[in-house]
């Protein structure tokens, strides 16, 4: 089975979020899936290597960009950093224009774990799979080094910044977060018996694998 099709990426708006692989995961998701595909951000990423990029508000040029790539990135650009922000064209329309929407929704600083702020994550209302990122590279380490938003996360599940950031923890603040329909626990090959561990934790559908190495299978 292919990542969308065990991760349940179908037709229409999908957003990704989490930490630990979520650029990786749209970049594979956007090669395997059929038709039309549209990468995008509600907050900010980098643009995609290989993959043409529309910063324009006009739907007729994104129609344009997908007549001449399947691929494309949607976004506006930021006046630094040579990232993106969210486009000025609706999510909505962009699921007019494309077969596939697909949309990372909150941001990690490039950490493998993280917690949520009150306004995060910015998933669409349109969004029908919400499907959330771990990165298994930063289970076992200290909670300071390895999640971004490290005074949230030691609130959520109460424990300190020097505290080994365990399956049990991590999976505590997922939990209680309550944010995806299904989890991917990324990078397992950096921690297999922790990665699986997580996955058997975490409240929603899980998996365990590692995007760059097109490996994915149940915990």
């Amino acid at each position: 089975m292919t990542l969308a099709e065990v991760l349940g990426v179908s037709t229409g708006v999908t957003s990704v979020i989490g930490s630990g692989g979520k650029t990786s995961l749209l970049a594979a998701l956007a090669r395997e899936l059929p038709g039309t595909v549209v990468l995008t951000t509600t907050t900010h990423i980098l643009p995609f290597a290989g993959v043409p990029l529309v910063t324009s508000a006009d739907a007729d040029d994104v129609r344009a960009a997908l007549a001449e790539s399947r691929v494309v990135c949607v976004g506006s650009q930021a006046e630094k950093d040579g990232k993106l922000v969210t486009p000025k064209l609706g999510m909505d329309v962009l699921a007019e224009l494309a077969d596939h929407v697909l949309v990372e929704a909150d941001g990690s600083r490039r950490l493998p774990l993280k917690a949520h702020a009150p306004w995060e994550p910015v998933i669409p209302a349109c969004s029908g799979r919400t499907v959330i990122v771990f990165g298994a590279s930063g289970l076992g380490h200290p909670v300071r080094d390895v999640v971004h938003r490290p005074e949230l996360f030691c609130e959520l599940v109460g424990c300190a910044p020097d505290d080994s950031a365990t399956p049990e923890l991590v999976a505590r603040a997922a939990n209680a977060e309550a944010l995806a329909d299904v989890a991917l626990v990324n990078q397992a090959d950096a921690a297999p018996e922790a990665a699986r561990d997580l996955a058997a934790l975490l409240a929603t559908p899980a998996y365990v694998g590692s995007v760059r190495a097109g490996t994915i299978t149940l915990p």
